[in-house]
């Protein structure tokens, strides 16, 4: 597929105060993009569409350009000590997706222009904990990845942290567009991961992403850049012959790094489904002809530390899924690291 170009860019004035600013503005009038003003995101509310569902497309399309003003950063346990706040929303159409909810009625991707400030804010976090890692997770609430190619803040972010003594950074994507970054100074500093799934599921429920074969290809080429490669193995989805489907995932991915030495071992992070009930109510209402299993009656109800429960397989379920998970990993991955399963 063809990298994301947004339909709609909307510019905050005070971020054109910032290079990086002025520096997209000229190129998306370059690439006759329409642009307007905006005195803030939560001022923009006259997007196109006829109804909700056109409204919620068209804002997946739409970019918006500012600076981040709240620089306390959010805890990314169990991947990172904090999030790192680069971008918020996502160009995907994943229907399982947690930012259903937590972006709510603003799913447009937005992207920070006062790097200075967010890398400041680093540089305290990890002066915080002298002779300690911390590490950065860059893709809480966005694929990063995705829209670099337009926005370029990442190699600026991963070298910054690859001249750090303790700081990592980290994020995850569905998308292989990262000749970019190839030649970034990363000092083995920065991990990059590819979210893989079986082909079941990129096919019924990750509408709007790349392949498995073209995700794969991005990691062949980050890893032969002497990049730490991890994936992400998420969501683990129960579906019909999912073993097979799981299994033929591993396989192509061991094929497609085949004699390639890591610099450092390959990590695995395999997060089983989950969804809450708000969750639920956004997904039937934005994607109404979904196949995702969502019966509750099916599921084990674990409470979750903001006071809004969720629904994840049952024990028996899952410790299935793992346990077969874990065994596709030690026979195609023998020498990578599972970092967790939750």
């Amino acid at each position: 597929m063809d990298a994301f170009i947004p339909q709609l860019v909307y510019f905050e004035p005070k971020a054109l105060e910032y290079p990086l600013g002025k520096q997209l503005y000229d190129q998306f009038k370059k690439m006759n993009l329409e642009i307007r003003m905006t005195s803030s995101h939560n001022q923009i509310r006259d997007l196109p569409g006829e109804n909700e569902q056109q409204k919620y497309r068209i804002a997946k399309s739409t970019l918006v350009v500012g600076i981040r003003k709240t620089l306390k950063f959010d805890s990314s346990k169990p991947s990172a000590e904090y999030a790192l706040p680069l971008a918020t929303g996502c160009m995907g159409h994943c229907h399982y997706c947690y930012l259903q909810t937590t972006l709510g009625s603003k799913p447009y991707i937005r992207v920070y222009v006062n790097l200075d400030d967010i890398f400041d804010q680093m540089d305290k976090y990890m002066a915080e904990r002298p002779g300690e890692i911390t590490r950065f997770e860059a893709s809480c609430t966005s694929d990063i990845v995705g829209i670099d190619h337009l926005t370029h803040v990442l190699k600026p972010t991963i070298e910054h942290i690859g001249q750090s003594e303790w700081g990592r950074l980290r994020f995850v994507t569905k998308f292989p567009f990262v000749d970019h970054l190839l030649d970034a100074n990363h000092n083995l500093k920065t991990r990059f991961r590819f979210s893989i799934n079986a082909p079941y599921v990129i096919q019924n429920f990750e509408m709007k992403t790349s392949s498995l074969d073209d995700r794969l290809e991005g990691a062949k080429k980050v890893l032969k850049s002497g990049y730490p490669l991890g994936f992400i193995v998420a969501p683990i989805l129960i579906h019909e012959n999912w073993e097979e489907g799981y299994k033929y995932m591993f396989q192509q991915a061991a094929e497609k790094l085949k004699g390639i030495e890591p610099a450092v071992p390959i990590t695995f992070e395999l997060i089983q489904h989950r969804f809450t009930k708000p969750a639920k109510r956004v997904i039937e209402q934005r994607y109404p002809n979904t196949k995702l299993e969502m019966n509750e009656e099916e599921r084990k109800y674990k409470w979750g530390k903001y006071g809004i429960g969720k629904y994840i397989y049952k024990d028996e379920d899952a410790n299935n899924l793992v346990e077969i998970i874990k065994q596709y990993i030690d026979e195609y991955f023998p020498e990578a690291k599972i970092e967790y399963f939750t």
